[in-house]
């Protein structure tokens, strides 16, 4: 493929229940970027329902592109590659941005690309002014997902250590719903967190008795129903032991992965990466030890189109694209089978 100057890269983010678009340049770098949310849709279900899911996509999309063109200022034509998000995910939410995708390059006549939704959130801090450099470790935290990853350099994956069961997010929400708060459950959790007393119940910090880098949330979130059960007044206090726990277990495994790789660099992202009290706990054990910590914007935290932008835009300067215009999904896809990106 041949790489213009100024790469101008269109990403599709569709794996879930946030349709985002975004526009990144290689002059101007992130120009534009476009987000609807589906909380509203599927909060009377207590968490996301496939099919509404898909549907909702398939009627935002297009819009939202118009939007970000035309606030860009960026005309269809210029567009020189488009990036989706292939993997992981709800496969029909993933069809339905692999598939706008797909089409649109096809029509354009330009490259396309199905990125991995986790290298998005893993590379979102790349968007701020202050970047991290590499190597670091990555935290990855999400309703989905909790990986702990050594990152050398673009693409160059290992994960040291995952969650067992639940991910931390899906701890934060079932808990939430435990305590017969609202959708979704994490923000809510850590909204009434705010008012409750951190002394009055101590949770226990799930697997930090041992060696390693693995998780498990699952144990600590029948912990907080138990508690529950037995106080059922103290929802306040019982989700602030459960954040306390949850932040601490993280902040505990992440000073260990520091030490481990020996880098002085972390990286957090995610949707739980905008929880202040985790951020709170990891930057003082990473000034503590001398080392830095970078974080996404809020905006940039959760779903979005921005970082499939950018996570496709790197990988179209490495040449990389889908030639054959074939729609493909990843709903499980392992970080680590990722080619790097020299």
């Amino acid at each position: 493929m041949a790489v213009s100057n100024n790469l101008i890269t269109l990403g599709i983010e569709s794996s879930c229940d946030e349709t985002g678009i975004g526009i990144y340049t290689s002059e101007g770098g992130l120009i534009s970027h476009k987000l609807f949310s589906q909380v509203s849709l599927h909060a009377e279900y207590g968490g996301v329902v496939p099919e509404l899911a898909s549907r909702d996509h398939i009627q935002r999309a297009i819009p939202l592109i118009k939007e970000a063109l035309n606030e860009s200022g960026i005309k269809l034509n210029e567009l020189t590659g488009i990036a989706y998000t292939a993997g992981p995910g709800l496969s029909g939410a993933l069809l339905v941005g692999g598939s706008i995708a797909q089409s649109l390059a096809w029509g354009l006549g330009i490259p396309a690309l199905g990125v991995h939704h986790m290298e998005g959130h893993l590379l979102a801090p790349l968007l701020e002014v202050e970047r991290p450099e590499f190597p670091f470790v990555a935290l990855l935290v999400s309703g989905g997902h909790t990986l702990l990853v050594d990152v050398p350099r673009i693409g160059e994956y290992k994960i040291l250590g995952e969650s067992l069961d639940d991910a931390v997010g899906e701890g934060f929400d079932k808990t939430a719903k435990i305590l017969g708060l609202g959708y979704p459950g994490g923000p809510a959790l850590a909204n009434l967190a705010k008012q409750g007393d951190k002394n009055r119940f101590t949770f226990p910090r799930p697997m930090t008795d041992r060696p390693g880098l693995d998780f498990s949330f699952s144990g600590l979130k029948t912990y907080a129903r138990n508690t529950f059960i037995d106080f059922p007044e103290e929802k306040a206090n019982i989700a602030k032991a459960f954040e306390v726990a949850a932040t601490e277990t993280l902040t505990i495994k992440c000073n260990r992965a520091l030490k481990q790789t020996g880098y002085k660099t972390l990286v957090v992202a995610g949707g739980v990466s905008a929880n202040l009290s985790l951020r709170e706990s990891l930057n003082e054990m990473t000034t503590k030890n001398n080392a830095s910590v970078f974080y996404p914007a809020l905006d940039f935290c959760t779903d979005n189109g921005a970082m499939i932008a950018l996570a496709g835009h790197y990988r179209f300067l490495a040449g990389q694209s889908n030639q054959n215009y074939e729609i493909t999904i990843k709903p499980r896809w392992s970080l680590e089978e990722l080619l790097p990106v020299d």
